[in-house]
């Protein structure tokens, strides 16, 4: 009679026990480290936020006014009336490095171009601990994108 093989081969057992090794070394870590998640997630909503903004302020025809602070950024008509905020996740707050207040006006003066307190192209660097990612917003166009 041919032998059947019952469980696994002590190889098998080895490898299985090696390549679960590896990962707690690396993937585990970086896992339980929900600091980096939560920043990324936070520059990924405040790009998707900041383009919505922008496509509104021009089908609308208002300007919207987007202030830039340490703790978050918020949106509002020129005129008045909140349209909505973004704030740092709670345990990385401060999560923007750059001090003080600063604006973008999208569709400034009804002419459909944006307008930035600084009158210049303006970075926007999240950052907290070890992370750090910049996103620069052009003066001209509104448009945001992450810097290397």
């Amino acid at each position: 009679m041919p032998r059947t093989s019952r469980g696994f081969t002590l190889i098998e057992l080895i490898l299985v026990i090696v390549i679960t090794a590896a990962l707690a070394v690396f993937a585990l870590p970086r896992v339980l480290d929900t600091t980096l998640w939560r920043l990324r997630s936070f520059g990924d909503d405040l790009m998707a936020r900041h383009q919505a903004m922008l496509r509104l302020a021009l089908q609308q025809r208002r300007p919207i006014v987007a202030t830039i602070t340490a703790t978050g950024v918020s949106w509002a008509y020129a005129g008045g009336g909140a349209i909505g905020t973004l704030t740092c996740p709670a345990t990385e707050s401060p999560c923007i490095a750059e001090g003080g207040s600063r604006s973008v006006t999208f569709n400034s003066g009804n002419s459909g171009a944006t307008a930035t307190s600084t009158g210049a192209a303006m970075t926007a660097t999240v950052a907290y601990g070890s992370y750090s990612q910049g996103y620069r917003i052009e003066a001209d166009t509104g448009l945001i994108y992450p810097t290397p």
